[in-house]
């Protein structure tokens, strides 16, 4: 029997525009925000999608791949009818992952425990649970002076030619937790170089960490969309673990200003109206839908912190990503 909420494919012809990797479609029913797309052209090969704004009269879908040799008039557009969603599960732990969960580590896809949407909601405040407990990162200037805790968000600013996102990775090395409980940590790199990406997975590869550890793998030659899916793929499987398995898991997410600039990117390609130095109004917000989603829920066993990494444009501290980050996690 066909399941009632069974998601619908609807295939377009033709787009009416295209602007870099954005294609604007007319008269499309029920498209959804978010929505994952399919984009076919003769003698090429399938694209992939994602909706990025729903309108009246027009849609706009993100393409991830290059838009070289595609003629918007002529392209087959089928909308899935599906919103982003990610594979999670025990068996992710020791696996090196593309920000959108495919494999970069020679291995098979995860079959997985479950596919959740990546969109979670922060966490109620009403059920949040003081947080109390410390976590070890190694870094004796973190565990001394600025003490990380289970469930909180502590940000870390690093400038230009600092080794910020080395830190990242120092701290997926050695955090632990006080008390010997279960711990996993899950690493979202967001548009590193292919250099970086090879020294990570080489790296912790060779230590004894890999097999708590989550790595999501952003590099910067990817499409601008998956800067934006990558930490909420990592928050997603995050939240699993923890809340699911009762593991206390740590998110490093680095490097929060890609993230950023990229929602930048996209607002400036949908010709949005521009809010501070060119992003958009709505980044506080935005922003804030992923530090919220820290946490320790009472009467739960697992826990979910954050460590986001984020270097200062221009060493300015007013700059509205520092400015914003700081305000959302004191």
């Amino acid at each position: 029997m066909k399941r009632l909420d069974a998601p619908i494919a609807r295939t377009y012809s033709g787009a009416a525009s295209a602007a870099g990797p954005l294609l604007f479609v007319r008269s499309t029913r029920r498209a959804k925000l978010g929505e994952w797309v399919r984009i076919g052209g003769e003698g090429q090969e399938e694209r992939r999608g994602q909706v990025v704004d729903v309108g009246t009269e027009i849609t706009v879908i993100q393409v991830f791949e290059d838009t070289l040799g595609l003629k918007p008039a002529d392209a087959a557009i089928t909308l899935a009818g599906e919103t982003a969603t990610t594979v999670v599960g025990k068996d992710l732990l020791g696996r090196a992952l593309s920000g959108t969960g495919e494999p970069l580590d020679g291995l098979p896809p995860s079959i997985g425990e479950a596919r959740l949407p990546i969109w979670g909601a922060p966490i109620n405040p009403v059920r949040r649970q003081h947080p109390s407990d410390f976590i070890e990162t190694g870094v004796s200037a973190i565990d001394g002076m600025n003490t990380l805790v289970r469930g909180q968000k502590l940000p870390v600013f690093s400038a230009p030619g600092l080794p910020g996102v080395e830190l990242a990775a120092d701290i997926v090395e050695n955090a632990r937790p006080a008390r010997g409980e279960p711990f996993a940590v899950v690493f979202a790199a967001i548009g590193i170089t292919e250099r970086e990406t090879q020294i990570f997975v080489s790296r912790f590869r060779e230590s004894e960490v890999m097999e708590r550890t989550v790595l999501f793998l952003n590099q910067a030659s990817d499409p601008t969309i998956e800067r934006l899916l990558t930490p909420r793929v990592a928050l997603t499987t995050a939240e699993h673990l923890a809340y699911t398995h009762g593991i206390h898991v740590l998110v490093v997410m680095a490097d929060i200003t890609h993230y950023a600039e990229a929602l930048r990117e996209i607002a400036a390609a949908r010709e949005e109206i521009p809010g501070r130095r060119g992003f958009p109004g709505y980044m506080y917000t935005d922003l804030a839908s992923l530090f919220e989603r820290a946490g320790v829920l009472k009467g739960g066993k697992g826990s979910v912190t954050q460590l986001p990494v984020v270097s200062l444009p221009d060493d300015d501290m007013t700059h509205p990503i520092p400015d914003l980050t700081g305000y959302i996690t004191e």
